[in-house]
């Protein structure tokens, strides 16, 4: 009787045992849901956030979601909106997330070597822009453009060039379409002096590869790509300006070789994606250096060089400037309205007197470190900002974006 009644006593314990073993989280931890369970070891189960969930796949058990389709059905979790709707284009509850391709901007240490980081990853994660493990601060950038600026021997001097900018006219006049100018923007060019130089010839050689109109497939032949490659070796490797900028990058971390900067460059640079009806139409050096069309108006153009040959050939008309940057030197910067055979900028920024590489390479170091950003930078003691954009649409390589756009920013008052 009383082995009886031990045995029982045992089986009882064994059970209530095996029951808490339900209500246990014990060997289980990281599973995934499992029915037979009273309760579930899954850290997303049940959870009443989208932190660490953005684009997860549904799950009939979670009381949440936080994919696509949860507005359809009206079942997102209270902070979707905030940390996945649109791509989740901010930081915030994201911060050393791990690299999602779905997501349209990232928040981890990553982000600024492949130029995809969302607008507040500086504010949020404890960043200042810039690749590898290293803080790039706005010192820095002041210090470097400063460097640039000293070394850029390629400029042209005051007997090489001469402009005639005319008419001044306020912000709230340059969407007139009025032409105010008589004369020509550039009365001379010793184009002897500063086209025969290795990468003044590299650029204009590429500046004929292009259509102009957006929707026109890009098609390069083997001599163009040769020609994109040339330019890369003359302004960046060939020159002390572009040597310098290399070294600075080098420092800080962001690239560990000179044949890995200058492939990067390669790809943000010339790498081809869409900008109207599916085709491969544009690239940052197209839209920036050559100039397009889109829209029935001209979008980018924010090159001298490509200016003063166009209004040579009579195809560029100038019609006034609405703000003169402060040098008195070469390299100088204008804000300008133009008609370009029949379609109009009202606004173009450009700098105008500096050489291919000093472009190139100031609009290189701010969409490395500044990506969509205002990039702060200082030439001979005087500010001039850069504002990037980052192509969305399409990548290359694990994520990194294309340079939509460069350009100085033209105050607004």
């Amino acid at each position: 009787m009383k082995v009886v009644a031990v045995f029982a006593l045992c089986v009882t314990l064994f059970c209530r045992g095996y029951s808490n073993s339900l209500d246990s989280c014990q060997g289980r931890c990281g599973y995934g849901t499992n029915n037979n369970f009273s309760c579930q070891c899954n850290p997303r189960y049940g959870a009443l956030t989208c932190k660490g969930r953005c684009n997860e796949n549904y799950n009939s058990q979670n009381k949440c979601h936080c994919n696509s389709k949860c507005a359809q059905y009206n079942n997102c979790c209270s902070d979707y909106t905030d940390l996945c709707n649109n791509g989740a284009l901010t930081c915030k509850g994201r911060c050393n997330e791990n690299y999602n391709s779905q997501n349209k901007c990232h928040c981890n240490s990553k982000c600024t070597q492949y130029n995809n980081c969302c607008s507040d990853y500086t504010d949020l994660c404890n960043s200042d822009g810039g690749s590898g493990s290293a803080v790039i601060t706005d010192a820095e950038l002041k210090a470097i453009s400063e460097t640039l600026y000293a070394l850029d021997s390629n400029k042209a001097s005051a007997s090489e060039l001469i402009i005639n900018p005319q008419a001044l006219v306020s912000n709230s006049q340059t969407s007139s379409e009025i032409d105010r100018s008589s004369k020509p923007l550039f009365s001379y060019l010793d184009e002897e002096a500063l086209f025969s130089r290795p990468t003044y010839a590299a650029l204009l050689a590429l500046l004929d590869n292009y259509h102009r109109m957006t929707g026109q497939t890009e098609d390069f032949s083997s001599q163009q790509l040769a020609e994109q490659d040339t330019f890369l070796k003359e302004t960046m490797s060939n020159t002390e300006l572009g040597r310098e900028l290399f070294a600075f990058f080098y420092t800080k971390g962001v690239y560990a070789s000179e044949e890995e900067f200058l492939q990067d460059l390669k790809m943000m640079w010339f790498g081809l994606y869409s900008r109207y009806n599916n085709k491969m139409d544009s690239s940052g050096f197209e839209h920036i250096f050559a100039g397009e069309i889109k829209g029935g108006e001209v979008s980018g153009f924010h090159n001298w060089i490509q200016f003063y040959l166009l209004e040579k050939r009579g195809l560029l008309n100038y019609y006034s400037h609405n703000f003169n940057w402060p040098w008195t030197t070469y390299p100088d910067a204008l804000g300008m309205q133009f008609m370009w055979d029949g379609y109009y900028k009202e606004v173009g920024s450009a700098i105008i007197g500096s050489s291919p590489e000093f472009d190139f390479a100031l609009y290189s170091l701010c969409y490395i470190t500044r990506p969509r950003k205002q990039c702060r930078l200082s030439l001979g003691g005087k500010e001039l900002i850069i504002q990037t954009y980052t192509w969305e649409k399409t990548f290359y390589g694990d994520g990194k974006k294309f340079i939509a756009t460069a350009f100085p920013v033209v105050p607004t008052v």
